[in-house]
């Protein structure tokens, strides 16, 4: 009786024991099971979508009607900025939003409302989209923040959307003649790398209003126009290929430079002239003028040229810094030659002996390295005696008598000698005309090249 007891309490406590793991188990496999049914959910999804567009029946590395006339593909544009224009590097950066529009019945699908279906960048690696590239592109990239900004919309009819945003640097040709009075016309180019005309005809959707613009504000440039063109490329290989242009026109804002380059360097060339009027005696305070406008020149000269290409032509603010650099440099030239006429001038009267017995050479020397005229008695130049013709008829016998002789002249000209010795004793009478003649001639340029390059 016991045996059978114990017997009993054993198969009831093996199949409590037998009950629990099975209840455990239970719950372990749903618990995997929901997990699968989840992970199993998303891939439903994702295969419904393929499935729906069919693209494991379909080769995409084909483009759409493959062996037929060229597949058309509509380009809209929004410039969204423009970051950076270099005129060292000759290239602009633009930040642009690039929308492609073509047909594909291979990714039709039946829709009862007829609403399309929207996709990111996960999807795009499966189907075929047009390879537009930018023409003279120096770098590229697709924005990535916080996804790959890259949009593909799918009609049910087959029609496709596919949007990227996209910031690029392109090469811009300028021309510096003008700069930086200069208006500069730039473009972006698009173009299919792979498909010639033959297999693919790129075109502006929407004609000129395929491109459009946000308000766009540059430092030193005015954005004057933003237009659309179409053209045709060669290549000697390959054939021909259509190309899509972005064309703006950039016109510089002058004021920046009429503060940094152009004011300053009137202010040089006015300094200049102060020497005109200080005392052609005071010579370290007419040099030292002098050395700091030219010094000042070459600085502004230096700034201004390493800002620009090393171009191979002469640009309009390289006239007008070396014309006025030349008008500083001629101020400095010119009381070299007022000194070197003075100083002439004295010794002459030195050798002739015409100093004072209490004039003191080396006193006079002492302080500025020329000789003082104040000290020296200093005779004018003497002037020519006016030659006398006599009337022929109240003395004709005197008249016969004094007539010249063929070849001379009945009035004596002065000899480029005797000029130059007129300077050299009243040498105050370059620093008379040369407070006239310089602002003159100096007026004179600005108006010329104002007039020309405005």
């Amino acid at each position: 009786m016991c045996t059978r007891v114990y017997a009993c309490t054993c198969v009831c406590l093996l199949w409590f024991c037998l009950c629990f793991v099975c209840l455990c188990v239970c719950v372990f496999c749903r618990r995997i099971d929901y997990k699968l049914k989840r992970q199993d959910s998303t891939k439903t999804l994702l295969i419904k979508s393929e499935q729906l567009l069919r693209i494991e029946e379909h080769d995409f590395a084909m483009r759409p009607g493959f062996g037929g006339s060229a597949i058309p593909v509509g380009i809209d544009v929004q410039v969204e900025s423009i970051d950076s224009i270099s005129e060292v590097n000759m290239d602009f950066t633009m930040t642009l939003y690039l929308r492609h529009y073509w047909k594909d019945e291979r990714l039709s699908f039946p829709s009862r409302n007829n609403q399309s279906r929207t996709f990111d960048s996960r999807l795009v690696k499966k189907i075929w989209v047009p390879d537009v590239f930018f023409v003279h592109s120096k770098r590229s990239f697709i924005h990535d923040t916080t996804m790959e900004n890259i949009m593909l919309r799918v009609y049910p009819d087959g029609n496709i959307l596919y949007s990227v945003r996209v910031t690029v640097t392109a090469l811009c040709s300028m021309d510096f003649s003008s700069f930086p009075l200069d208006t500069q016309n730039c473009s972006l180019e698009l173009e299919s790398y792979a498909y010639n005309e033959n297999d693919l005809m790129l075109y502006w959707k929407n004609g000129n209003d395929s491109l459009r613009t946000d308000e766009i504000v540059l430092s030193q440039f005015f954005i004057e126009h933003f237009h659309a063109s179409s053209g045709l490329a060669f290549y000697s290989s390959t054939g021909w290929y259509n190309r899509l242009f972005i064309n703006f026109i950039l016109r510089r804002h002058i004021f920046f430079f009429m503060l940094q380059t152009y004011f300053p360097t009137m202010l040089m060339v006015v300094l200049s002239w102060v020497s005109f009027w200080i005392d052609r005696r005071a010579v370290p305070a007419r040099v030292s003028l002098g050395i700091t406008t030219v010094l000042t020149m070459s600085t502004i000269i230096t700034g201004v040229s390493s800002s620009m290409p090393q171009v191979s032509y002469v640009k309009a603010v390289d006239i007008y810094l070396w014309t006025s650099f030349l008008f500083v440099f001629l101020s400095v030239i010119e009381y070299a030659a007022v000194n070197y006429c003075t100083t002439l001038e004295e010794m002459r009267k030195m050798k002739r002996g015409k100093l004072p017995s209490t004039y003191n050479a080396s006193q006079a020397m002492a302080f500025d390295g020329c000789f003082h005229d104040n000290d020296i008695e200093l005779t004018p130049f003497p002037r020519m005696a006016p030659s006398l013709t006599p009337d022929p008829l109240t003395n004709p016998t005197q008249n016969q008598d004094i007539r010249p002789r063929e070849g001379t002249r009945l009035r004596r000209q002065r000899s480029v000698r005797e000029n130059v010795d007129l300077l050299v004793s009243n040498s105050y009478m370059i620093d008379s005309y040369s407070r006239l003649a310089f602002p003159l001639s100096y007026l004179l340029f600005n108006t010329i090249y104002w007039s020309l390059y405005s």
